[in-house]
């Protein structure tokens, strides 16, 4: 029984589900756009910033059919799903993005960048953490980047990652919700000097929504 559980989690058959909910995407190019999110547990790279530390450990998260949540989503009769985490690409979702796409479902995946890649994704929003970068591969596929920005030193890790990335990829600095009152006014002006750049908020947290 626990082989079997073993191989529905490592052919993307089942995966550790947080949460799941509808909203908007509160980040990033898609700000404002509805979507249905599924956060999915696990994560490795342990970012002390981060503001989903409960998804850490996918011990702590119930394994899920993916095939249920696929008839959920379509049950709800959305166009857009948001797969995110903890980091998602530490499971195979080859299975999940293969079925999103049979049933015309646009699908947004935003990772680290670190773990193995899988799946076939509609958009691909890329966040590199300095203390566990991310593999070569995802600069070919990103078509955003999104660098939190926490102090100063933050600006050239955006910019060496920047370097790596197809021209038509778009590039976002989005502070540390933390610090936010501190570090904004100096990723405003930091943009001016380099527009290349555009400022990515958590809307989502200014409107109190998930």
């Amino acid at each position: 029984m626990k082989s079997s559980r073993s191989n529905l989690l490592k052919n993307g058959h089942q995966l550790p589900v947080m949460e799941k909910f509808y909203s908007l995407q509160g980040e990033g190019y898609n700000t404002g756009t509805a979507a249905y999110f599924i956060r999915i547990g696990g994560c490795d790279v342990s970012c002390n910033w981060c503001d989903v530390k409960e998804s850490w450990n996918e011990a702590m998260h119930p394994l899920i059919f993916t095939d249920d949540i696929i008839s959920d989503i379509i049950e709800k009769k959305v166009n857009n799903v948001v797969i995110t985490g903890g980091e998602p690409l530490r499971f195979n979702l080859d299975y999940f993005s293969s079925e999103l796409r049979k049933n015309n479902i646009r699908s947004f995946l935003e990772t680290s960048g670190t773990a193995h890649f899988s799946g076939k994704w509609d958009w691909i929003c890329l966040s590199p953490k300095k203390n566990f970068p991310p593999k070569d591969i995802y600069f070919e596929f990103a078509d955003e980047l999104k660098v939190i920005i926490q102090d100063e030193s933050d600006f050239e890790w955006a910019e060496n990652n920047r370097q790596k990335l197809k021209k038509e990829c778009h590039l976002y600095l989005q502070p540390e919700w933390s610090v936010y009152n501190k570090i904004i006014d100096i990723i405003i002006e930091y943009i001016k000097l380099n527009p290349c750049w555009r400022l990515s908020l958590q809307v989502h947290r200014f409107l109190k929504i998930p």
